[in-house]
């Protein structure tokens, strides 16, 4: 493992900690046991590191997903992912992405597994993704009250989308 790693570790490891707001150059250093001018021999400063954590977590969720074979069953891939992983996430999908910074390739493979469920209509899945998102913001926000079945609810969301090719029905 390169130095770069280890850094882009460090970081991993305050995001999960603490929030992406903890991920500064000085509690970085700090966390690796060195001073902070030291850390840009090996990266250009916080974007760049913001850039890689994005980057791994597209690949990482990319991974999640790609066996799963049909709709349902991706959603259920997606949030558990994002609930299990919910600072890198985060910091994928709220904070604009680095897309002039990530390895050739990063956002499609992420995208892929949606586009294939999908039948490659980029509308209907951008429109997944968004109503994915904003489920798993909600949950994750807690904004959903007590005792609510988020399983029906994402399970009724699965089922009531744009079907591939423009009219809408359910998923089939």
């Amino acid at each position: 493992m390169n130095r770069r790693e280890e850094i882009v570790d460090a970081a991993e490891r305050l995001l999960e900690r603490a929030g992406p707001e903890a991920v500064t150059m000085r509690r970085l250093a700090d966390e690796l046991g060195i001073q902070a001018p030291s850390l840009y021999k090996h990266v250009a400063g916080k974007p760049e590191i913001e850039a890689a954590l994005q980057e791994r977590a597209l690949q990482r969720l990319a991974a999640a997903l790609e066996s799963a074979p049909d709709l349902p069953s991706l959603a259920a891939a997606y949030r558990d992912w994002a609930l299990r992983h919910p600072r890198l996430y985060e910091i994928a999908t709220r904070l604009p992405l680095a897309r002039d910074r990530l390895a050739p390739g990063v956002e499609a493979a992420a995208a892929a597994p949606l586009l294939r469920v999908t039948g490659g209509d980029l509308t209907a899945a951008r429109a997944l993704w968004g109503l994915a998102h904003g489920l798993v913001d909600l949950e994750l926000a807690g904004r959903f009250p007590p005792g609510a079945d988020l399983d029906a609810v994402w399970a009724h969301a699965m089922a009531e989308r744009v079907a591939p090719g423009g009219g809408s029905g359910a998923a089939g």
